[in-house]
């Protein structure tokens, strides 16, 4: 079912001029199911090359043609979604319903921005005199390098490559090689949706050299990278030697407040369910939970009670509500981030440790923490896993100084039923993206990103066109 994978470039797919190969493997069970290609800087440089001939023709395709072609390839991500969601669910152990919503949330990326690239408006600017003419034009920004993350390996890509196209861009995408079969799954949508040669490239390998060897490019004018805080800041002084466009999405420590008028049973749920999607694994996961300590009880009671009811298993197994986590370093740091909660006085209220019913994969209990303290190493550094750490607070000002405590901002969750208290919270938090008494917050029409170390930029909607786009300022003499 899973297959090797080669690199897509000028078009066609094709293996490494070297031969070199990567094992990918499922981490339910740790054995290896396929392999990427291996890129040297001579696959890159083609790539490169056929980006750069790829641009010249795309910016010069209308926007209802180049609208047509995004549409087709959203059509056809819809038609194969139980195909791409297997291949997800082997690569990534979420649960088959997941990387079925996923792969319909990739469509719907190529959807809204075949709809928004007839719609990339300029602006006209009263002159001062009769004989003057001013105006403001975009034009798409050129080739595009981006790199994706392996948690959402359909979706992230997705936003990528979609608004690319949309503004008229060519693109050589990255995608992890922990989960690089979605992405492939993506390109040949739009292969096949008849997207010119040399538009979308495809490349797997090392990381590290080939986000040098591109970003150090000149044909390269603009990076886009999902990805953790390190990670994105090397990537950002990689893009500084040639003053290259960038938008990053990096990581989170997602603050939740429950406010004492809001439901803590109601609240407990909608958190449960939200917190152990992905196993975790998403940047954008509620994982601090401050609790107004007249309601911390019943929320930590009712939240711990959904955890151990959470059937864990392999991804394609019926019935299971969470996978494995993605790899064993993620898997030994949360439980090195459960050592050192427990070490300083952090009750186990739920899980804590790997189940005992796998003797391989890398799966771990939903976990939930109760009285944790601010200085534990999951309260400030991102839990990107299934642990939920509680905690209590007595008034608004001092739960805010907490929440905002961090040099991260990605997003924040309030749950109140107070209008004021809503509109006081959203605008005091120092986050790019704000649920309120709501979790599920990606969209494609909805712009996603945030601020401080958490990123620049955003992707999706209207605002996520504009990183791809470059204005120009016309002013002409009659």
């Amino acid at each position: 079912m899973y297959q090797d994978l080669q690199l897509y470039i000028d078009g066609a797919w094709a293996p490494a001029r070297s031969g070199a190969v990567k094992p990918v493997h499922d981490p339910a069970t740790e054995e290896a199911v396929g392999t990427i290609s291996d890129a040297s800087p001579e696959d890159l440089d083609r790539a490169l090359a056929a980006a750069e001939r790829g641009f010249e023709i795309w910016r010069r395709t209308g926007p209802w043609e180049r609208a047509a072609k995004l549409r087709k390839a959203s059509d056809l991500l819809r038609e194969r979604n139980s195909q791409i969601a297997t291949l997800m669910s082997i690569e990534t152990g979420k649960p088959l319903a997941e990387s079925k919503g996923e792969t319909n949330g990739a469509a719907d990326q190529f959807e809204w921005y075949a709809e928004e690239t007839k719609r990339i408006y300029g602006q006209l600017i009263e002159a001062r005199t009769r004989e003057s003419r001013m105006a403001v034009i975009y034009q798409p920004v050129g080739v595009v390098a981006a790199f994706s993350a392996w948690n959402f390996p359909a979706l992230l890509p997705a936003r990528k490559i979609a608004a690319a196209l949309a503004a008229g861009c060519s693109i050589i995408i990255k995608p992890a090689g922990e989960a690089p079969a979605s992405c492939a799954a993506l390109v040949q949508a739009c292969h096949d949706a008849g997207i010119p040669a040399g538009v979308v490239n495809f490349v797997t390998g090392n990381s590290g050299m080939i986000a040098k060897h591109l970003i150090a490019s000149p044909i390269v004018r603009k990076v886009s990278v999902t990805g953790s805080v390190p990670v994105g800041k090397q990537i950002l002084h990689l893009a500084a030697d040639g003053v290259k466009k960038v938008s990053m999405e990096l990581g989170g420590h997602g603050p939740v407040i429950v406010f004492a008028d809001a439901d803590p049973l109601k609240a407990a749920e909608v958190c449960a369910s939200t917190k152990f999607r992905n196993c975790g694994q998403v940047c954008i996961s509620p994982t601090r939970f401050y609790v107004h300590e007249k309601s911390y009880d019943a929320f930590a009671g009712r939240f711990a009670e959904i955890a151990k009811s959470i059937k864990v298993g392999h991804g394609l197994e019926e019935g299971t509500q969470m996978g494995p986590m993605a790899n064993k370093r993620g898997l030994e740091t949360i439980k090195g981030m459960v050592e050192d909660a427990v070490g300083r006085g952090a009750q186990i209220l739920a899980g804590g440790k790997p189940p005992k019913d796998f003797n391989r994969g890398h799966f771990y209990e939903p976990t939930v923490l109760g009285r944790v303290p601010d200085d534990a190493l999951v309260m400030r550094e991102e839990p990107f896993g299934p642990i939920a750490p509680l905690t209590s607070f007595k008034d608004y000002d001092e739960v805010m100084r907490r929440a905002n405590s961090l040099p991260f901002g990605l997003a924040g969750y309030l749950f109140t039923n107070d209008l004021g208290t809503a509109t006081r919270a959203y605008e005091d938090l120092e986050v790019g993206m704000v649920g309120i008494n709501e979790m599920l917050l990606a969209t494609a029409e909805a712009p996603f990103g945030g601020i401080k170390e958490s990123g620049m930029g955003r992707e999706g909607g209207s605002i996520g066109l504009q990183d791809y786009l470059e204005p120009k300022y016309v002013k002409m003499k009659l």
